[in-house]
This record gives C-alpha cells, sequence and structure tokens, in this order.
C-alpha cells in the first residue's frame, strides 16, 4: 500500500466532492468544511506546531478514513453505517448549514476520534508515561488549530442559509460555545481512547463491548443536537462530548 498523507486525503475528498450528488447538499457542506479543517492541519504539521508531526499525520489520515468509510456506506445505501454518522446523514436537508456541520462535528468526533488514536497509539506506547505524555500534548494542540477556524467557518456556513435575528444575536456566544466544545469533547475524547484501549488488552469481545457503548452514547448525543432550538446553548447546559462510564 502506497503511504498515506494528508495530501492524498484531501485528494480524495476533492474527488468525492466532484462526484457527491447534487441531492447530498448537507453531505457536501459537512465535507468542505472538513476540507478546510485538514488543510489548517497539515499547515499547522508543516508549521512545526506540533512535538511528534509525523505521528499527528498519522492521526488525522486515520481520522479522516473513519469519516470518509462511513459516508461512502451510506452513499450506496449499506446498513453497516455506525448508528452516530447514520443519524447524521439522515437529518432533514431543511436544517440550518451550521446544524448539519455540529451533527457531523458530533459523530466524528465523539465515536471516531478515540478509534483513531488507538490506532496510532500502539500498547506499547500506553505503557510509556512519556510518550503518552507527548501524545496526550499534540492532541490537544489540535484545539488550537480547530479553534482558530471557528470564526472563518461560522461566516463561510452564514452565507449558504439565512439566519434568524436570533441566530445573529447569539453568534458571539454560538462562536465562544463552538471553542468550549472542542476543547471539553476532546478532553473527554481521550478518557475514552484509555477505556477503549483497556479493553483492546482484555481481548477482541470486551472491546467490541465498550465500542458498542461508546456507539450508543454517541448516537444519542447526535438524538439530541436533532431537536428543536439553539444547539449550542443546549449543548452548553447538557455539555459537550460522551463519556464512557467505567467497565462492568
Amino acid at each position: 500500500m502506497p503511504t498515506r498523507d494528508i495530501a492524498t486525503v484531501v485528494a480524495a475528498m476533492d474527488a468525492r466532492l466532484v462526484r457527491m450528488p447534487p441531492e447530498r447538499t448537507a453531505q457536501r457542506v459537512f465535507l468542505d468544511t472538513y476540507r478546510r479543517t485538514t488543510l489548517a492541519v497539515g499547515k499547522a504539521i508543516d508549521d512545526a506546531q506540533f512535538e511528534d508531526p509525523e505521528w499527528v499525520e498519522r492521526w488525522d489520515v486515520a481520522f479522516a478514513d473513519l469519516y470518509l468509510a462511513a459516508l461512502e456506506l451510506d452513499l450506496v445505501g449499506s446498513h453497516e453505517v455506525p448508528r452516530p454518522w447514520r443519524l447524521a446523514f439522515d437529518a432533514p436537508e431543511s436544517l440550518p448549514a451550521l446544524r448539519h456541520v455540529l451533527l457531523g462535528i458530533n459523530a466524528h468526533i465523539n465515536y471516531d476520534l478515540p478509534q483513531a488514536l488507538l490506532a496510532v497509539i500502539s500498547d506499547a506506547d500506553f505503557d510509556d508515561p512519556l510518550v503518552m505524555a507527548r501524545r496526550q500534548r499534540d492532541h490537544e494542540r489540535i484545539d488550537g488549530v480547530l479553534s482558530a477556524r471557528v470564526a472563518a467557518e461560522d461566516d463561510e456556513l452564514g452565507t449558504l442559509s439565512a439566519r434568524s435575528m436570533l441566530d445573529r444575536v447569539l453568534q458571539p456566544l454560538n462562536r465562544l460555545s463552538s471553542k468550549r466544545f472542542l476543547r471539553e469533547a476532546r478532553q473527554k475524547v481521550w478518557h475514552n481512547t484509555i477505556e477503549l484501549q483497556q479493553a483492546r488488552v482484555a481481548g477482541p469481545e470486551a472491546y467490541a463491548a465498550r465500542l458498542a457503548e461508546l456507539e450508543v452514547l454517541s448516537a444519542a448525543r447526535i438524538a439530541d443536537l436533532l431537536a428543536p432550538g439553539q444547539v449550542l446553548l443546549r449543548l452548553a447546559v447538557a455539555g459537550f462530548g460522551v463519556t464512557l462510564p467505567p467497565a462492568a
């Protein structure tokens, strides 16, 4: 297999955007947003913002591949689409562009991100405190990259769908809430990654059971976001991300 890097992932996104069916407007919006974010992560790697840039690139590729795989399954009508993504993909097209992006972000961060981290952190790495500290610091540095994109992406989405007066009044608060969501959700992701790794060590059945728990929790959060009202305000009250409980 040829080495995959961020450039090949962006190329795959470009190819999918070209082939995206016209009726899939919502999925196109999220994919376009994700493409810009992926480019921002690539630039941060080039600008030496991470301690282990090679690891961050492998992680980002594994992360993006999980989303692209779920999207392909949905586009071919497969019943194997993970539940968080199925709910996000099936959301009504009439929802504002921001709502569709939030649904995708929640599915991707809450469900996919722990799996992506496990794909690039070996069990031996988990036993090395120095390596894990470096991995966690680079994981947290992603917050800075994504938070820097919030205002630009909000402006971009504002051009795609009309906003009510209340939406415009709440825009500054929504941007702050988005940054808080990214920070808090990623903290919970790190916890969930450790829980999944412990299950991975215990064996395939234990891992499958814990991943199924994460799938249910992530899908429930997507269902919450599909309820009417101001999504970010509701997230601010209910909390961001999902947390796996201790293993039975």
